[in-house]
């Protein structure tokens, strides 16, 4: 997922996402013909308070083992095709990806079952960069875990919602940073074409990919892309990735080597 600007740059919307961290998405990734993809990422308060507790979370899901080499196949947001290579390193609670299609890619990813969720940018490190993944339970609440690059160990979020429907809404939050301080957050999810946009009001800012009861969050800046992954029974890895300020997104499959 990680192949924004492949064939040209493209001018990030300031106003899309605007986060303190300073990352920036690009919009397309290198793009090869193929006719032969500090502190957490939303939750980042400090003051000691107690998560809550909510009713009908997602039962735990299984956990495939993602580390290793792929190869990948993918299609731009204008529809181009490319080709390249995946590596998922574990680091901690977290994991390390490092793309190559056409450019080198290299970001933060969570699991969550058989839900991964990545942000990156351009280069050899995706420092910057952070990622969300929440669960929608049955009564509107998100149950979240969250990364940033360079941190081997997860943070957690839950956000109960105060108004709005669906997953748009105001939302009362409160997490635990990877160093075990506890926080409390505003969250707002606004509609953003076929995506959302999530501000927090720890002056986080991110951009956010929905499949079925899942959303993953990128979080960042323009120069950060996300990506969604859904880990199949063969191993293989289905993908979609957004980013660089438009709400148009692209698809990758990664196939283990």
């Amino acid at each position: 997922m990680k192949k924004f600007d492949r064939m040209t740059t493209m001018i990030v919307v300031a106003a899309l996402v605007a986060f303190a961290l300073g990352c920036k998405y690009s919009s397309t990734r290198a793009t090869t013909n193929t006719s032969n993809d500090n502190n957490a990422g939303a939750p980042s308060s400090s003051s000691d308070t107690n998560n809550q507790d909510h009713g009908n979370r997602t039962a735990s899901r299984p956990k495939p083992d993602i580390a290793g080499k792929y190869n990948i196949t993918g299609t731009n947001p204008d529809g181009d095709a490319y080709r390249g290579t995946l590596e998922v390193i574990t680091r901690g609670d977290v994991y390390q990806f490092r793309w190559n299609a056409g450019s080198q890619y290299d970001g933060i990813g969570i699991q969550n079952g058989n839900i991964i969720a990545a942000a990156y940018t351009t280069g050899s490190d995706g420092k910057g960069c952070g990622v969300v993944d929440f669960d929608i339970q049955s009564d509107g609440t998100l149950e979240g875990k969250w990364g940033y690059w360079g941190t081997n160990e997860a943070g957690t979020e839950s956000a109960a919602r105060t108004s709005g429907s669906g997953l748009v809404g105001e939302y009362d939050g409160a997490g635990r940073n990877p160093d075990g301080k506890q926080y409390k957050v505003k969250l707002t999810v606004e509609p953003a074409g076929n995506l959302y946009h999530f501000v927090w009001s720890n002056n986080s800012d991110g951009v956010g990919i929905k499949r079925g009861n899942n959303v993953a969050v990128g979080v960042g800046g323009s120069r950060c892309g996300f990506v969604m992954y859904e880990a199949r029974s063969d191993g293989t890895l289905d993908g979609i990735w957004g980013g660089g300020g438009t709400d148009k997104t692209g698809t990758e499959r990664a196939t283990k080597q």
